[in-house]
Parts: structure tokens; sequence; C-alpha cells
């Protein structure tokens, strides 16, 4: 399967609903503490983010990137008050404004002249700790953003952030009300999507997609939820050995990623 044949799929832009909350790629309108060496220097890094206060050891702050911010010294236990418990901050830590909106028509307007390019779904992926993951990978193979709803998904947080490892700030998380309604707007933008199942009648490598294409995951456990899956041009699976049926979500975008990236 080669290139969607753009006739059948009208430019979306222009026509698209609203598929963004308030909160756009943050966790609502508050403050929020990142933590950790990798999350704090790239939020530092990244001129679209509002910062309201950094803390760190003195050591710590030798591995922080030069800023105009003051930082304010502190020891680790004071650290460690101002955090949630269990937090892993590396002797380091930033108070920022959640990042600005990303919506799924900027999203179509960003791929509209480029002859291919990368989106994945997230349905009702919760784990923070996998969508940090997942932004990482989608940071390191181009992908060109990664769509979540409102609900049902993690929000931007300091344990998300530590996750991601810095990709937080340089892959934008778009927040939609209707995974379907985001999934058929990409489509009448050109898009092929493919969800990911594990009885998909063929693997990611054999469905041979190009151009601009959707990876849809699905869910911890349960996977994609029925009218996802329905809204999906193609169900793909990934090559499994064995009797290992899945891959953890984060694994499972990884893998799909490289073979995006290599096929193309």
């Amino acid at each position: 399967m080669k290139k969607r044949d753009e006739r059948n799929r009208p430019n979306a832009q222009g026509k698209g609903r609203p598929q963004q909350s308030p909160r756009g790629g943050g966790g609502g309108g508050s403050s929020i503490w990142l933590y950790g060496v990798h999350a704090v220097s790239a939020a530092l890094a990244n001129p679209e983010r509002r910062i309201r206060r950094l803390v760190a050891t003195a050591e710590a702050a030798k591995a922080l990137p030069p800023c105009k911010v003051p930082v304010e010294a502190m020891d680790r236990a004071d650290i460690d008050r101002l955090l949630a418990p269990g937090a892993v901050h590396q002797g380091v830590a930033l108070l920022v404004e959640p990042l600005p909106a990303t919506t799924i028509e900027d999203v179509i307007r960003s791929a509209e002249m480029a002859p291919s390019a990368l989106v994945l779904v997230l349905d009702q992926v919760t784990d923070p700790h996998n969508v940090g993951a997942i932004l990482r990978s989608a940071a390191a193979f181009g992908a060109l953003a990664v769509v979540a709803p409102d609900r049902h998904a993690p929000d931007e947080t300091g344990t998300l952030a530590k996750s991601a490892s810095g990709a937080l700030e340089r892959m934008p998380l778009v927040r939609v009300t209707n995974v379907v309604r985001a999934l058929e707007d990409l489509k009448k933008a050109g898009f092929w999507t493919a969800g990911l199942a594990a009885d998909a009648p063929r693997t990611l490598a054999e469905a041979k997609l190009s151009g601009k294409v959707v990876l849809v995951l699905g869910a911890e456990g349960e996977g994609m939820r029925r009218l996802t899956r329905e809204h999906c041009d193609h169900l793909v699976r990934l090559p499994m050995c064995g009797e290992m049926e899945s891959l953890n979500v984060s694994n499972a975008a990884a893998v799909a990623l490289y073979e995006m990236r290599r096929e193309g």
C-alpha cells in the first residue's frame, strides 16, 4: 500500500472541529514541578516554557545548562518536601506552567506540504511512565506528534516529564476530546491510519505503509476500543516469537516507530 489517493481524502484544514481542551499539552491551569536533570534542562532550553522557580542542590546545579533563571540553593531533603513522595529528582526541580496547547489542526498544517509524516495516537493509555517513554521514542524516531484523549490519559506531570527524559519539551502532546473524530480529521488530511492489534492479519512490515501514517496504540492490557479499531484503515501487528502475545505499550511503540523509520 502506497500513498493515499488524495482525491478521496480532501484536506481538512479550516474545516476541522476543535479537538483541544484548554489545558492543551499540559496538565491543567496550575503550575507543576518538573524534576530530574534531563527534564529540567530541556524545559530551561524551551522558549515556550514559562518558568516560575528553579531549585537545586549545589552539586546538581553544576549539571544544568547556563540559564537566566536564578537558582535557589536547597538540600535534597528540602527538595523532597516540594515534590510527590518517591520523586527521583537528582537534586533539581523546576516549577513551570503547562505548555501551550497544540491542536489537531496544528498537526495537519505541519504535515500539509510534507510527502511523509508519522503521528501516534494513544487510545486511553493511562500510565504516565508509558506515555513519557512513548514521547521519548516518538522524538527519537522523528514523529510529528503524539495524540491522546483529554480524558483517560495522564496530565502533564513531573512523572511524565521525567519518563520522557526531555522529550516533553520537543514532542507535541496533543489533547483531543474525541479520538475517533481526530482520526477522521487526519484521514481527511491524507493520512492512512494503522492500529496495532495482536490479532491483526498482517505485520506492520507486510502492510508496507508509506506517506502520511497514523499509528494507533491501545490501552495497556485491553488494546484499542472497538470504535477506534473500526476507524483504522489497517490493523497490523508486530511479529512475536514463542508464546509472547504482546509487549508493553511503550515498547510496542518503540518497535513500531523503528519499523516505520526503517521502511521510510
